[in-house]
């Protein structure tokens, strides 16, 4: 089963478990691996065209997603997971100790799943 799916199956289940920390990480990193696959768009595309020249009709503007392999999936993941330990590691000061707790609790549920079974 791969790592995206495993993530997808465990949100309804943290969800049901009131787990926040799992449930905001899960989300979190579901949603960067969906900007990842994101088409990126030219500079051409952004300056747009003359109305008379916009395409018309359904799914006219639609692009097809990249998709990423298993492989960038799991690197998304493991930055997904850094980045939540590097910025705990800068929440030093005593008001921040339970944001820096929540962020490190975070990491801890991605980090599991990038330790379960079918990790590449």
């Amino acid at each position: 089963m791969s790592l995206r799916l495993r993530m997808r199956q465990a949100l309804p289940e943290a969800m049901r478990a009131r787990d926040k920390a799992a449930v905001s990480a899960l989300r979190a990193t579901l949603a960067a691996l969906e900007n990842a696959e994101a088409v990126p768009v030219g500079e051409a595309e952004l300056r747009g065209l003359a109305l008379e020249q916009s395409p018309v009709g359904v799914g006219a503007t639609e692009a097809a997603r990249c998709e990423l392999s298993e492989r960038s999936v799991v690197d998304v993941v493991r930055a997904e997971a850094a980045e939540r330990l590097e910025v705990a590691a800068q929440l030093t000061a005593p008001a921040h100790a339970d944001r820096a707790a929540q962020l490190r609790a975070e990491a801890a549920v991605l980090l599991r799943f990038l330790d379960g079974p079918g990790t590449a």
